[in-house]
């Protein structure tokens, strides 16, 4: 088996600076992932994936992922802060939530719903100014302990996505982020790719600054140059392929961009996504255009390093739940790594 991750300056100061902070629990989260390592490919999850529980406090998600058998994880921002003490967010409550979910899927709002969306801007706005304060004095031990917590349970968290990145946050904001990343053991940060050269330019001095590396996420609009820009700019500026999305967008010869560039890939995406041309929906796994196998097995072949996460967006099914959905997903991978 080839081996094509190349660690590059900015992988091992990653990894330097992660290895200064609390070994103990990293031995017990290799020695967990062991069994799962030997499919030649590491898979995770993104806890988005657990949106529609209604449970979303940290220690809850992590009974979650524990229930799943998966062993690497990408935290969402609100499955981790909570434990370090931010404020309570508006959308902790279901009913909300889904509401926001609507929003961001462009799906219509019902008369009611519209009363309630507007009052919930409002809250979101004055949670958003309480968290900026929070932040200010944060305990950063607080997030060592939650992955002490992962880590005893033989969890690895690989990434963090706190929102926290964006053109408006400010330094203090985007370093609070890396170093609360650093803190929870994940080698890279991840967002929505701005498409915007001056803001990868400065998230790329922060992370260089910081010791973390970032991987832009895509949706609709990756192309296999969507990151070239970003990448020539930093080391540091990497990939948070979004493989389902890819497919969806119609990109030629896809798995290509696995051979091309995955060392420049710090994580994926995995889903069942139709091409648009066939409606672009989100399919239970297998039922889709995503060749989900296939690249599975390239990424096993090539000996790539990165973890492939598994995320939930189909509709689950009735009388099932995400975290069932979750299993029968990472079961599907399985069969796949093994029926080469």
């Amino acid at each position: 088996m080839k081996t094509r991750f190349i660690h590059s300056l900015w992988t091992l100061l990653a990894v330097f600076t992660l290895a200064s902070c609390n070994q103990a629990p990293k031995q017990a989260a290799e020695t967990a992932s062991a069994a799962q390592d030997a499919l030649g490919v590491t898979i995770g999850v993104q806890t988005y994936s657990f949106r529609t529980m209604d449970d979303q406090s940290p220690l809850q998600v992590l009974e979650y992922i524990k229930q799943t058998g998966i062993k690497n994880v990408e935290l969402m921002g609100n499955h981790a802060e909570p434990y370090a003490g931010t404020p309570s967010s508006p959308i902790d409550d279901p009913a909300k939530r889904r509401i926001m979910f609507k929003q961001w899927r462009n799906q219509e709002l019902t008369d009611e719903e519209k009363v309630q969306a507007e009052a919930l801007s409002v809250e979101m706005a004055a949670y958003r100014e309480a968290v900026t304060e929070w932040r200010k004095n944060v305990d950063y031990g607080n997030f060592e302990e939650l992955r002490k917590l992962y880590n005893d349970a033989g969890i690895s968290i690989f990434a963090f996505k706190p929102s926290v990145f964006g053109k408006d946050n400010s330094d203090d904001d985007i370093r609070y982020g890396m170093r609360a990343a650093k803190a929870l053991g994940a080698s890279h940060v991840t967002l929505e790719h701005p498409e915007d050269d001056a803001h990868t330019a400065r998230l790329a001095r922060l992370a260089e600054e910081e010791g973390m590396l970032i991987g832009y996420h895509g949706h609709m609009q990756q192309t296999p140059t969507l990151w070239d820009s970003a990448m020539a700019q930093s080391d540091a500026n990497r990939m948070n392929l979004d493989f389902g999305h890819y497919i969806a967008a119609e990109n030629e010869n896809p798995l290509s961009i696995i051979t091309d560039k995955g060392e420049k890939i710090v994580s994926m995406h995995l889903k069942d996504r139709q091409k648009q041309s066939n409606g672009g929906g989100n399919l239970l796994w297998g039922t889709g255009d995503t060749p989900i196998k296939e690249v599975l097995q390239l990424i096993q072949s090539e000996g790539l390093t990165f973890p492939v996460t598994i995320e939930l967006e189909y509709d689950i099914p009735e009388g099932s739940d995400a975290v069932q959905e979750v299993k029968r997903s990472f079961d599907y991978v399985k069969a796949a790594l093994a029926s080469k």
